[in-house]
């Protein structure tokens, strides 16, 4: 599938295109020497590929975790840092591209609207290997414990995610993890399907749960406080 539409906002209608394509980047080879990783400039794509075939067969869904690649192995997952945040992502490689010079991956809208990249469009980030396939990177980085106290009645959470994917979830979690205790998942069968929901936190009230709350949303991050089941 090519890559040659901008982002979405990326550039006003009427600009040039080398006016939206950034400052010149040098694109290190893939796998880079000293294991620092690739850096470069990433872009996203969004609604006019949402539902079309990537690479790897499956269909593109804007609201996941994924991105593309021109050389990585499908399936291989990164970890995608913004250089100018620090903000970090995890995502999992399952189409070619950016095929724009100076671009090295090309997010989802899903994994920019996470990594913080929507209204710019295209911001230099590094992109590091963590493992060729979603079962070895679950293997390696595991999802930490429950929070304490354990999840009951009564008490009230926050909830950041809720995909019917579980490696969409474990990708959120994990991002979640880099920066925040207590992030935990709780499966849910909601007619005939299994939905992960990506939560944070318990607390005895709705207050103290809406204190920290405004704290996660002001990182980026959708927040929405609910009582524990």
């Amino acid at each position: 599938m090519r890559r040659s539409l901008l982002p979405l906002g990326a550039c006003a209608l009427g600009l040039a295109l080398a006016a939206c394509a950034g400052p010149a980047t040098t694109v290190a080879p893939w796998p880079p020497a000293g294991g620092d990783g690739q850096v470069g400039l990433a872009s996203w794509y969004g609604k006019d590929f949402h539902g079309r075939r990537t690479a790897s067969g499956e269909v593109y869904d804007m609201y996941q975790m994924t991105a593309a690649h021109k050389t990585l192995p499908l399936g291989t997952w990164v970890e995608v840092i913004h250089l100018e945040t620090g903000r970090s992502i995890q995502v999992r490689v399952n189409d070619r591209g950016p095929f724009i010079a100076g671009r090295i991956i090309d997010l989802s809208y899903g994994a920019a609207r996470v990594l913080g990249l929507l209204g710019e469009g295209v911001a230099p980030v590094r992109v590091r290997m963590l493992a060729a396939g979603p079962t070895a990177v679950a293997a390696t980085i595991p999802l930490g414990p429950t929070p304490s106290p354990a999840p009951q009645a009564g008490r009230f959470t926050m909830q950041l995610g809720s995909f019917t994917t579980l490696e969409n979830a474990t990708a959120l979690a994990r991002t979640l993890q880099q920066r925040f205790n207590g992030v935990y998942m709780v499966p849910a069968e909601i007619d005939g399907e299994t939905v992960y929901r990506v939560r944070m936190g318990s607390y005895p009230n709705r207050q103290e749960a809406h204190v920290a709350a405004e704290a996660v949303a002001g990182t980026g991050f959708d927040v929405v406080v609910m009582q524990q089941e």
